[in-house]
């Protein structure tokens, strides 16, 4: 399905009840964050929003796509999942053997549906130039301001156009853009962005680089400039095909560029290389931490146009779940085919949980045939576009699901531990064996916990390495570049099983009373006797008599760490309690080789310890600045609180920024302790 801006768009989302309007006067600085914040962390992802009275003459729509069933709506499907078996047909039937010249005429209509999605340029004026803004000025746009510490207003939704200067090719990429003032931003493209790339070519060349951004039109637009896109592959192809419709595009007034004719905005301009880099940020970013203030290129406005009926789109970020989670959800269902048709023929399914913000933490499931596979998986997915940013990659197999499917046993015993894989999470035996994979569901965290416990050994399941990663990652000794942590939960086969496996021991209990007596140690929580995983989680002070070696050398001598394979370490304002928030540190805390050691008890059975605290100068020899966590400030709070009531928004919801404030110190976006 195809949508002619975004106001078509808002009438779907509002036809199918996934639109609240709020019609009172909202501030885009702070304010309009804390409403979004609160909406968007409502299970499943809340409503869409549509500010009416921004104090500008443009409404803003915002968590358009936070939620499965509205990216549904965006790509005209049912569920987004529907997109990744159409993908896996057409790639079955573009790529199958033709056997005679019949089965290859038989071909011609899937070429001609492709040939369909392909962009068009048109002549003539678009939509999307239905009004010049003569003089430009991006203050009559409702900018955000997201969080306190930012270091300004930031477009977040823009689609940056640019095109390689010597093969012409062109590239949408979405990058962040900081207002400098009427007509000038930041462009925040990370050096490993095909614009970075492009605009090194130009810079190498001399020349001024045209670039044009552009805001709203189909929802599939902003969608594919966030998509993991293959080199030199036109992301308006994908987003031709996701709405079945060719991609329009029209010239823009003053530079050479083509844009979607139905945008609702379009800011055209240039970038001059020979400029010096503007200091650009701090900027509350998708860890949940501030990305620290850096120097970018300086983006000069020469033309902004728009629609009639424009719409200002915006997006925020922050501490997970918000919207580029969900969107991130479609991603990892669009882009599972492909790479398991092209790349990684083994590959089954994948999750990219929230907590771990997509390049933090992946989880991926293998059709498993020969030792050494899962290893060989790792590698593949870190050399493969985005997934190079991922640092900790958790690899199952669907080998239980096979032994099921072979008229098994429901009581399967694990091959390393022969422990019940049944003790937590287990789902029924699949009813249809043409579908294998769906079992183990790696959906279900309960799932994976329960393969933790049984197939983990720390003597063949850690696979450390090391290479790039998301420059916005704050827990690495070096920018941009650190270790990277694969976990093997696969079942092993014979070759891979070095020494007999140690059995997790449930019958005795650990002796709590020593923990209370490990100097720095503030609480504790044995996560067996709830969730028959075997980890224990403590909080520790970092105060100057901590040691972190210490803990390491007596943690093993106590009675009953047998039962454990994992122990975790959290500052002590992380809540114990909330497993999300620790999964979430866990993520962006840890460089895995620095972080994670191997204790082994006096029975001699080991487990992993693993840092997830903040690291400092006096502890960690950490000599980067530490970003504070991304919270609102106190005021804007207390405004929301009373403004509630009015805005139509239903039942009073509680700031999540509320229980992440303890993880907070200082007021800047650098962490200060006080």
């Amino acid at each position: 399905m195809a949508f002619q801006g975004l106001k078509s768009f808002i009438d779907q989302l509002e036809k199918n009840g996934e639109l609240i309007r709020v019609q009172d006067l909202t501030n885009p600085l702070l304010e309009i964050t804390e409403i979004t914040d609160r909406i968007s962390k409502l299970p499943g992802g809340g409503k869409a929003l549509l500010f009416e009275n921004t104090g500008t003459r443009f409404p803003l729509l915002i968590n358009a796509l936070g939620s499965e069933k509205r990216m549904a709506i965006a790509f005209g499907r049912e569920k987004d999942g529907n997109i990744e078996r159409e993908i896996s047909e057409l790639f079955n039937q573009m790529t199958a053997p033709k056997g005679n010249l019949w089965e290859k005429l038989k071909m011609l209509p899937q070429l001609q549906e492709v040939a369909s999605w392909m962009p068009k340029r048109v002549k003539g004026r678009g939509t999307c130039q239905e009004i010049t803004m003569d003089p430009p000025d991006l203050n009559r746009l409702p900018v955000l301001k997201c969080w306190p510490a930012d270091g300004g207003r930031f477009i977040t939704l823009p689609a940056v156009h640019t095109v390689d200067p010597v093969t012409g090719t062109p590239n949408v990429g979405m990058y962040r853009m900081q207002v400098l003032d009427k007509t000038q931003t930041g462009m925040h493209w990370h050096r490993h962005k095909t614009g970075a790339a492009h605009f090194a070519g130009y810079k190498a060349r001399g020349l001024k680089m045209p670039v044009s951004v552009t805001l709203g039109g189909d929802p599939s637009y902003m969608y594919a400039a966030t998509a993991p896109m293959p080199e030199n592959m036109d992301e308006y192809l994908l987003a031709g095909f996701l709405r079945k419709k060719q991609v329009r595009l029209v010239k823009c007034l003053t530079n050479d560029l083509f844009v979607p004719e139905d945008a609702d905005f379009v800011m055209e301009g240039f970038i001059d290389p020979e400029e010096e880099f503007i200091l650009e940020g701090p900027f509350g970013d998708h860890t949940g931490f501030y990305s620290l203030a850096d120097y970018y290129p300086r983006f000069h406005i020469t033309c902004i146009t728009h629609r009639k009926d424009a719409v200002y789109p915006a997006t925020i970020v922050g501490i997970p779940p918000m919207e580029d989670a969900w969107i991130g959800k479609a991603t990892e269902r669009i882009f599972l085919s492909p790479i398991r048709l092209t790349m990684i023929p083994e590959l089954a399914d994948m999750e990219l949980p929230f907590p771990g913000v997509a390049h933090n933490i992946s989880i991926v499931k293998i059709h498993k045939t020969y030792p050494g596979q899962a290893v060989k998986v790792m590698n593949s997915l870190w050399g493969a576009g985005q997934m190079m940013f991922n640092k900790i990659l958790i690899v199952t197999d669907d080998l239980e699901a096979k032994g099921r499917e072979q008229g098994a046993s429901s009581d399967i015993r694990c091959t390393v531990t022969g422990n019940p894989c049944s003790a937590i999470g287990d789902k029924q035996p699949a009813t249809d064996s043409r579908l294998p994979s769906s079992f183990p569901d790696i959906h279900d965290y309960m799932v994976i916990a329960r393969l933790f416990r049984d197939n983990f050994d720390p003597s063949r399941s850690l696979h450390f390495s090391k290479g790039p990663l998301d420059i916005l990652d704050h827990s690495s000794r070096k920018f941009a570049f650190g270790s990277k942590l694969g976990v093997d939960l696969t079942r092993p086969f014979p070759e891979e099983i070095t020494e007999e496996p140690q059995e997790t021991s449930s019958a005795s209990d650990p002796d709590y009373s020593a923990f209370e007596k490990l100097s720095g140690l503030t609480g504790y929580r044995d996560l067996y006797p709830e969730l028959s995983l075997p980890v224990l989680l403590l909080s520790v002070d970092k105060d100057p008599t901590f040691s972190k070696k210490e803990l390491e050398s007596k943690l093993p001598g106590i009675s009953g760490m047998e039962r454990f394979k994992a122990v975790v370490l959290f500052n002590k304002e992380a809540n114990l309690d909330d497993l999300f928030m620790l999964v979430w540190l866990v993520g962006g805390n840890l460089e895995p080789d620095r972080d994670i050691s191997v204790c082994e008890t006096a029975a001699g059975n080991r487990f992993i310890m693993v840092d997830a605290t903040i690291k400092t100068p006096e502890h960690d020899h950490f000599q980067r600045e530490w970003p504070n966590v991304v919270t609102m400030d106190e005021q804007t709070i207390a405004v929301i609180d009373k403004k509630w009531p009015e805005l139509g928004l239903g039942e009073f919801q509680p700031s999540p920024s509320l229980k992440y404030k303890a993880l907070v110190k200082g007021s800047g976006a650098v962490r200060r302790e006080v």
